[in-house]
């Protein structure tokens, strides 16, 4: 019944915001993070998983931590998965308005949706801190220990928020926009745990808020329709009825 609920409010809405998480992405074969399994259940070599994404960590140990983000962050055969592909079908339907998104994959874009906000940027696009020449992810794959910029020898940087940073002001400025203005929000796969991207549902003034996640988030209290399932198996569903 929950499915069938949701579909029918899908139908009813006009402008729909999708907010996701790590949840999203593991049909896709791409790990989570806070759960007891997650990313950050253990240390590598002796130091936290959250020290190392840090911006600090990123400027004194480049090469430990270009180390562990090949590892442990980037997962180049990964394709999108039954969330991505019905999220896209609904912007060409012209319902959704907009996908706010916490994870950095790149996997909403490559399923074919333009109206993406990466609050933490994407794996996909890497920057020169020098000279800001742009580079994409194969420049990551194919280089060893740090990459280094081909025009002017500086380190080249993941376009990713690390720990320390703040997320890009005009993404933020985006997906305010669109979530104030939406007449429904799916907030799915996340334990909006992580700020300050989990105050945006704050914005979120509309009909209908649904909150699809196997474990508790601070928004439930507040959802039109609580989903305690797996994402990727919600989507599916919908998209077979």
């Amino acid at each position: 019944m929950s499915v069938e609920k949701l579909k029918e409010i899908i139908e009813r809405s006009r402008r729909i915001v999708f907010f996701g998480g790590a949840g999203v992405s593991t049909a896709s074969g791409i790990p989570d993070f806070r759960s007891e399994d997650g990313l950050y259940s253990e240390k590598y070599k002796g130091i936290s998983p959250e020290e190392i994404l840090s911006a600090t960590y990123f400027l004194l140990h480049t090469t430990e931590f270009y180390d562990f983000y090949r590892r442990h962050m980037i997962y180049p055969d990964a394709k999108p998965n039954a969330v991505h592909r019905y999220l896209y079908m609904l912007e060409k339907r012209d319902k959704l308005r907009g996908i706010v998104t916490q994870n950095i994959d790149g996997l909403h874009r490559e399923a074919g949706n333009k109206r993406v906000y990466e609050l933490h940027g994407s794996v996909r696009e890497n920057y020169c801190v020098d000279c800001e020449a742009e580079y994409p992810l194969e420049k990551i794959l194919q280089s060893e220990g740090v990459p280094r910029c081909d025009r002017c020898g500086g380190i080249i940087k993941p376009w990713v928020v690390l720990y320390g940073e703040i997320p890009d002001k005009y993404t933020m400025i985006g997906a305010q926009r669109e979530i104030s203005g939406a007449d429904t929000m799916i907030v799915a796969g996340t334990s909006l745990s992580v700020e300050p991207a989990a105050s945006l549902i704050d914005d979120f003034g509309g009909r209908n808020l649904v909150v699809i996640n196997k474990s508790p988030t601070p928004a439930d209290e507040r959802a039109t329709l609580l989903i305690r399932e797996d994402v990727e198996e919600v989507f599916r569903r919908l998209s077979e009825e």
